[in-house]
């Protein structure tokens, strides 16, 4: 079997749950809510956060393993990056596709954010299930 760690498991399992249904609510909202408003590259919006989230928990984990205490600084790097490729990917699009741009802008803005509050999500409570347990340990150290 692979060895792959616990975190960067559950984090693929909730990021692909997470994927799969607000892939599918959004094409849900922008045929029902918003008829009219669906452009042929929506497919593509889902699959970018997807694999992106992919290639950040692989970077972490690596990071975890390899320098822990630069944990925080590939984060803060890792969102930049996320940044400034999602502005490129934006601006090529609108350019390319001005007939759509204005969909794509809003729907491209609304998965970011989305993602950016899973993710945070995601890496704020895998940091709190890390203190709780240094703390647990040199608690149980104290005590034996």
């Amino acid at each position: 079997m692979v060895n792959i760690s616990k975190t960067k498991r559950n984090f693929i399992c909730w990021h692909t749950l997470f994927a799969i249904i607000s892939a599918a609510l959004g094409a849900v909202i922008l045929h029902f809510a918003l008829p009219g408003h669906y452009f042929g590259g929506y497919p593509f919006i889902p699959v970018y956060f997807y694999f992106f989230g992919l290639f950040s928990i692989y970077m972490f984990d690596a990071c975890r393993r390899h320098a822990p205490q630069r944990l925080l600084l590939l984060y803060l790097a890792i969102k930049m990056v996320k940044m400034i490729l999602s502005l490129i990917l934006v601006l090529i699009y609108c350019l390319a596709v001005r007939e759509e741009a204005k969909a794509f802008l809003l729907t491209f803005i609304s998965f970011y954010l989305i993602y950016l509050i899973f993710e945070t999500w995601f890496f704020f409570s895998f940091e709190l299930n890390q203190k709780r347990k240094k703390k647990n340990k040199k608690k149980n150290e104290t005590v034996a």
